[in-house]
């Protein structure tokens, strides 16, 4: 069974993929390393089949970015030497998204278009739960629909199914 994640994203990061006008574009290429800057996603257990939904802190909101599917995850290394050229094309152009050391590549079909406008509603926020190890969790600093704070977001974390579709269905609806 396939599962879904989310990526935490800084606001500089999406500051520079909209001045650069990244907005709209199809994700196809996301990078995760060894560092909290740049989390691994092999560490939290993503793999082929899974979703990653990018997401962004900012001003009490949540705001989610996109949904892309994984079809191959690669050491950064092997990337370079085992990628098709029209998929290492993306890995070039889709270099913003490194923001430190990368040890890691997950490549997929072209995802849904990158949008910094959609807010994850106040009482979805409240009931977002992700599970690991230890159980089921929800989202901590949360108070009246608002976030109050991003620190339990920092990471890459596997939402739990009624959460993972929720969020497919804002991504969904945003272009349905």
């Amino acid at each position: 069974m396939a599962n879904s994640y989310t990526t935490l994203w800084t606001d500089a990061l999406c500051r520079e993929l909209k001045r650069s006008g990244e907005e709209g574009l199809r994700l196809t290429i996301l990078f995760g390393g060894p560092f909290g800057s740049q989390p691994s996603f092999l560490r939290a257990g993503v793999r082929p089949g899974d979703t990653v939904y990018p997401v962004r802190a900012h001003r009490t909101r949540l705001h989610v970015l996109g949904a892309m599917e994984v079809s191959r995850v690669l050491t950064h290394e092997e990337a370079g030497a085992e990628l098709h050229d029209d998929d290492y094309a993306k890995l070039l152009y889709w270099r913003r998204l490194k923001t430190g050391f990368v040890s890691e590549v997950l490549i997929g079909p072209p995802g849904s278009p990158l949008s910094f406008d959609t807010v994850v509603p106040g009482e979805l926020l409240e009931r977002l739960t992700f599970t690991g190890r230890r159980g089921e969790r929800t989202l901590k600093y949360v108070e009246d629909g608002r976030l109050l704070r991003s620190n339990s977001l920092q990471g890459i974390y596997r939402l739990a199914p009624a959460s993972a579709a929720g969020l497919r269905r804002l991504v969904a609806d945003r272009f349905a």
